[in-house]
């Protein structure tokens, strides 16, 4: 396995979006693409060598993980492989990447379904949450799980409605959880030797929030902007929309849940 860092650091991808090489001499997959940047495909076309890449699989369809896959598949021939299509017609500003409207798969994998070459097999596991289409790819040789952005080595994933859902996140986290994966190599930050501790960590943190969120609303009713300075002390002035729509996840999912209501931007507790 190799790994290629894609120059696009920012405050949402830690030092940039890593593509991930797998497979033998002969034969290899690449695992998030990345961005359309020229450098960046050279720098993967240099790390594939002279061996056939057999496939180009995306995680999910933000803009720092799939917009290579079309001018890597023009360049080697190598057919996409991976998550479903999304393209979220919405007018309301992002805190992360907006989807890529590039991306045309030639197969999607279902969730179990998966993709071999030379003694590899990637197998898909479905995890919404982040997006409705992400998917995790299990290297069932060696027990590793690439997570894209589900699960990262540096922080928590960002979830924003109306495609990214609180609840499959946690549906998902719960399904990883229940899992027996070696290791977890992310498209941000290091790899994850204790994957299921990281993991139980994390439901405990979005139930953390979910219990502040009813605390503050318990005082009094409140909109989204008002439960920040309270829920994220000292937070980077750039994170804060990216605060908000977690929060607006939260309430959406307490709210079918039948635990809080809304009136025009205001929230309470039913």
């Amino acid at each position: 396995m190799r790994r290629v860092l894609a120059p696009n650091p920012s405050p949402y991808t830690y030092t940039g979006t890593q593509t991930y090489l797998v497979g033998a001499a002969d034969e290899v997959a690449v695992i998030d693409p990345g961005p359309n940047e020229p450098a960046h495909i050279e720098a993967i076309l240099a790390a594939i060598g002279d061996a056939k890449l057999v496939a180009i699989m995306c995680t999910h369809t933000h803009r720092d993980h799939s917009p290579a896959a079309a001018p890597l598949s023009e360049r080697t021939g190598a057919p996409v492989i991976g998550c479903a299509p999304l393209v979220l017609k919405s007018d309301r500003p992002r805190a992360d990447e907006a989807f890529d409207t590039t991306y045309a798969p030639d197969r999607v994998l279902e969730n179990g379904e998966a993709m071999t070459g030379t003694g590899w097999t990637l197998r898909a596991v479905h995890t919404p949450g982040h997006t409705s289409n992400h998917l995790c790819f299990a290297l069932e040789e060696s027990g590793a799980l690439f997570t894209g952005d589900h699960v990262m080595g540096w922080s928590t994933s960002v979830v924003i409605p109306p495609d990214g859902d609180m609840g499959d996140y946690l549906k998902s986290l719960e399904h990883l959880q229940s899992r027996e994966d070696r290791v977890y190599y992310s498209a941000h930050g290091a790899p994850i030797d204790k994957p299921r501790q990281l993991v139980r960590g994390m439901i405990g943190h979005r139930r953390q929030r979910e219990n502040q969120i009813l605390r503050l609303m318990g005082e009094r009713a409140r909109p989204i902007p008002e439960f920040i300075p309270e829920m994220y002390k000292g937070l980077d002035e750039r994170l804060i929309p990216a605060a908000e729509m977690s929060v607006e996840a939260h309430l959406l999912d307490l709210k079918r849940r039948g635990l809080v209501s809304s009136e025009g931007d205001v929230w309470r507790a039913n």
